[in-house]
């Protein structure tokens, strides 16, 4: 019998891209699924559950990443992991002031 299979692709939306903070948010997400989850950019692919391997994606703003989970809770994970990308790893959005002083 042939385990669950998801996949989602996402946009990341955070002006500094797939940086550190929101790459350990993901993976810790992800840990907490049994699946098998990989993360696709183009041709380089991470396992979700590895922080070192999700900042190696570079994905910069309008990157769109490919998610996929393989196991007994896959559907679960994708519609975890896609909300958190959709909900911009939870940033308070930054003010036209907080954005020019940098």
């Amino acid at each position: 019998m042939s385990e669950p299979v998801a996949e989602i692709e996402v946009e990341i939306q955070n002006e500094e891209g797939l940086h550190l903070r929101p790459a350990v948010q993901f993976v810790d997400l992800a840990s907490r699924f049994r699946s098998a989850i990989t993360v696709s950019h183009g041709s380089v692919q991470a396992d979700a559950k590895s922080v070192m391997e999700m900042t190696l994606l570079a994905a910069a703003c309008g990157s769109r990443l490919k998610i996929r989970a393989v196991g007994p809770d896959a559907h679960e994970a994708i519609a975890a992991l896609g909300e958190l990308v959709a909900k911009n790893f939870h940033s308070a959005p930054q003010s036209a002031d907080a954005r020019k002083k940098g």
